[in-house]
């Protein structure tokens, strides 16, 4: 893939995922302006070949110098802007979705053609089965009101907008062997698990930044839908951790299935790291 196939991409928000994204969109040629909340993390950000910009949200242009007013139009004026905020909900923080508003407000003054967000699957709480894209929410469930209406912000783009919502990430220092304790009993051993390697993540990014990609609502998840027991503890055993217990006398909750097809068809995308287990058995990456 070509920069001439790719847009100049500010990344708002340069953390676990902005990071990595930064350095392979830079890898491929592409310009990259990447937000921060703290001037110290400048120097990590520019490792990647990205351009740190400082940028805290809410935006309050009444307090803005004429340099931070220059870099606020720079973060603007990229042709691709990806938004990788976490909500923050379980911090009790409920104003997700007026910042997703503030950021598409200021891009649709600048010359932002394209708006990705990144959201989650947990925008399918209390649901079961299998669900897709389409499947109507249950917004009485939490968190779901509030990453819902984040998404129909971004989805308000006057231009191109993507949500795309990941299911649990892992990668490099999220072995999912280290997520789950052995020091007490854990409920719910049978629901299966919705994750995604970081891998996967930049590669959907990739095909969905390009100006001809499909516009819409993606999930991200990969095929391997294990139960929560036997993926841990087969996680936990690639560690030599002791592995997590499982207690059988709970009530199990419904399970849900976050299917993926959506993506890898309209993006003609294959996922480099399909069958996770064969991942995490590799021990550490």
């Amino acid at each position: 893939m070509s920069a001439q196939n790719l847009p100049s991409v500010s990344i708002i928000g340069c953390g676990w995922l902005g990071k990595p994204l930064a350095a392979t969109l830079n890898q491929h040629g592409v310009s990259v302006i990447a937000t921060t909340q703290s001037s110290d993390k400048f120097a990590d950000i520019e490792t990647t070949g990205a351009k740190a910009a400082l940028l805290s949200l809410p935006l309050l242009s009444a307090n803005l110098d004429s340099a931070q007013e220059n870099v606020q139009q720079e973060v603007f004026n990229q042709q691709c802007m990806i938004i990788c905020l976490p909500p923050q909900i379980k911090h009790g923080k409920k104003d997700y979705p007026d910042k997703i508003k503030q950021l598409v407000t200021y891009a649709e003054q600048q010359t932002v053609e394209k708006i990705i967000l990144i959201s989650s699957t947990a925008v399918y709480g209390g649901l079961s089965g299998d669900v897709a894209e389409d499947t109507p929410l249950d917004y009485n469930a939490a968190k779901v009101a509030i990453l819902a209406e984040a998404e129909q912000a971004a989805l308000a783009f006057k231009g191109q907008s993507v949500v795309l919502r990941l299911a649990g990430l892992v990668g490099p220092n999220r072995h999912p062997g280290r997520f789950l304790t052995a020091n007490r009993q854990l409920a719910n051993s049978e629901v299966a698990i919705n994750l995604i390697h970081l891998d996967d993540v930049i590669g959907l990014l990739l095909s969905l930044i390009k100006s001809d990609a499909p516009t819409g609502i993606f999930n991200g998840v990969n095929d391997i839908h294990l139960s929560k027991q036997n993926f841990y503890q087969q996680a936990a055993k690639a560690l030599s951790l002791p592995l997590p217990s499982f207690s059988q006398a709970n009530t199990p909750l419904p399970s849900k299935v976050v299917l993926g097809a959506k993506a890898k068809t309209q993006l003609n995308y294959k996922m480099k790291h399909d069958d996770l287990l064969a991942w995490v058995t590799l021990g550490e990456q």
